[in-house]
């Protein structure tokens, strides 16, 4: 915590969704306990009341609600109620899920995408802003310390002016009909009723989008998409690739594949300017490999005395000590913890997390890549 902030009890955290069966539930839980600074005590963990008091007895909770909505009203009464919820559920309840807890005072962290619609996402980005609450957005690669480091080596102008930018994010989860069995994450993620417009894009070609656009510092100008469904009877998107220019005049390639053989979830990031070059893989994430002009490449490891600020002030363990994607979400909900106590204590957000305006960024940036595969790949403005 920042010495202006002085926390004198564990924020309490409310979850909806998450429950049995959900992988991203557990790792929420595990991120928002981590440092020790906040823990769930409260949950409406499944629409099945016999799946949700099941979960929640599973997680030792205080508190199990069959509703969201009786949830976040009852919450908001009690002296002892949550501080904050966190929204882990497919993707059709992010909105309505964030707008009664937001509605009853409570502060949100959200899955992405934020919702379904820009109408939506915006609505929420207002309502988030008239009631002065914390917005956050798990886009969570942004957590990594070499990411952060990344970051800051293209803010000093250790790579020069970006000229190019490539970023995919590969799985092969998806390769067989997993929906066809039941599967509960494959089921919700390829139904277009609740994941929405698109499959594999929104689920984690946003991400790519998040991830370039943070650590360059660009925004996405216009973007050229063709989407493909490989696998037969599937609804939805499982491969995508995407010609993208940036608003410097940079271009970049966005590649993402849910059919792509033998991939586990490979998200790389390269970043090439005038000066030099950057390279980082989720799958190695306590590595940057940077790419001096004319010099040999140099490969920066977490947790060393020559990383930058940012970079040291996430990093948990001494060099060596492999940091991974809990940890990454963990810092995510640091940052968000402190900007709540900053919101107890009349003090400005500091915002140094995704928000709310980074989800309506990644509607936009959704709907006209969809909007482009529909129409032949045609070239679209965001």
């Amino acid at each position: 915590m920042n010495a202006e902030v002085k926390p004198d009890r564990r924020l309490r955290a409310g979850i909806v969704g998450g429950g049995q069966g959900a992988f991203i539930g557990r790792v929420h839980r595990m991120a928002v306990e981590l440092d020790g600074a906040a823990s769930v005590v409260a949950g409406a963990m499944s629409s099945d009341p016999a799946r949700n008091r099941a979960s929640a007895a599973e997680w030792f909770l205080d508190r199990a609600y069959d509703s969201y909505v009786t949830m976040a009203v009852d919450e908001a009464k009690r002296a002892d109620g949550i501080d904050f919820v966190i929204i882990a559920t497919p993707n059709h309840l992010h909105f309505p899920v964030a707008k009664a807890f937001l509605d009853a005072g409570i502060h949100v962290v959200c899955d992405k995408p934020i919702a379904l619609t820009v109408e939506e996402a915006t609505a929420l980005e207002s309502l988030a802003a008239q009631r002065s609450l914390v917005f956050g957005l798990t886009h969570t690669y942004t957590g990594y310390p070499a990411v952060i480091e990344a970051r800051e080596c293209v803010r000093a102008g250790q790579v020069g002016e970006v000229r190019k930018v490539l970023v995919e994010y590969l799985q092969d989860w998806l390769m067989d009909p997993l929906e066809s069995t039941g599967q509960k994450q494959a089921s919700w993620r390829t139904d277009p009723k609740r994941s929405g417009e698109s499959g594999c894009v929104a689920d984690i070609g946003t991400h790519c989008e998040n991830l370039l656009e943070y650590v360059t510092g660009l925004e996405i100008k216009s973007l050229c998409a063709d989407f493909r469904t490989f696998v037969p009877g599937r609804l939805l998107d499982d491969d995508a690739n995407i010609l993208l220019r940036m608003n410097n005049g940079a271009t970049g390639v966005l590649t993402c594949s849910q059919v792509a053989c033998g991939e586990s979830n490979g998200l790389s990031l390269r970043v090439y300017g005038s000066a030099g070059g950057l390279e980082w893989h989720q799958q190695d994430p306590n590595i940057l490999v940077y790419k001096p002009k004319g010099q040999p490449h140099q490969r920066l490891e977490v947790g060393n005395g020559y990383m930058g600020t940012g970079a040291k002030g996430v990093t948990r363990l001494p060099s060596g000590h492999p940091e991974g994607y809990v940890e990454a979400f963990a810092t995510l909900y640091r940052s968000i913890i402190r900007d709540i106590w900053r919101h107890r204590s009349g003090l400005p957000l500091a915002k140094d997390y995704p928000t709310a305006a980074d989800g309506v960024r990644g509607l936009r940036f959704l709907t006209r890549a969809i909007e482009s595969s529909r129409q032949g790949a045609r070239w679209m403005d965001l």
